[in-house]
């Protein structure tokens, strides 16, 4: 387990998202790749928003778990960058890891040190950060930075 997030997750919570993640799974619409994949997201009052994977047969609107997640969170209600840990489980051999698309999202809606536990259903499972599992995200800073060369102006 990692120990250098500032706001670490303790293991009962870390089990306890994971388990959340498991059975967010078991809802998975993977007719496609068949490769269901669970998420779990605590938000700073204490609430589980789960995701699944959903997958579509044009492939370019699949959405994963951990998106569906986030975005169900941010719809409920829940303000940016309030949340507390995500842990993301799959039936692998190792603990399974965001793809990009989805650490990208993680940078832009969560602090860089909330942890991310990455798990497998088999009871395998590892601590990160969200600046470990993306390190030099692009982020607003780099559109401010830009705007602020143009004068301040958006285009």
């Amino acid at each position: 387990m990692s120990d250098r997030a500032s706001f670490p997750i303790g293991e009962r919570e870390a089990l306890a998202l994971l388990a959340a993640a498991a059975e967010a799974r078991t809802r998975a619409y993977i007719p496609y790749s068949g490769f269901a994949v669970g998420a779990a997201l605590l938000d700073a009052e204490g609430n589980v928003h789960p995701g699944c994977n959903i997958e579509n047969a044009a492939y370019g609107p699949t959405n994963c778990a951990e998106r569906t997640a986030l975005f169900s969170a941010v719809a409920a209600g829940r303000p940016p960058r309030s949340f507390r840990a995500i842990a993301v489980t799959a039936d692998t051999e190792e603990p399974v890891t965001p793809c990009g698309t989805c650490r990208q999202v993680l940078a832009e809606l969560c602090a860089p040190d909330m942890p991310v536990v990455l798990g497998t259903i088999r009871g395998k499972w590892r601590v990160t950060t969200v600046a470990e599992l993306l390190p030099g995200a692009f982020t607003s800073a780099q559109l401010e930075e830009d705007r602020s060369r143009k004068g301040g102006q958006k285009p």
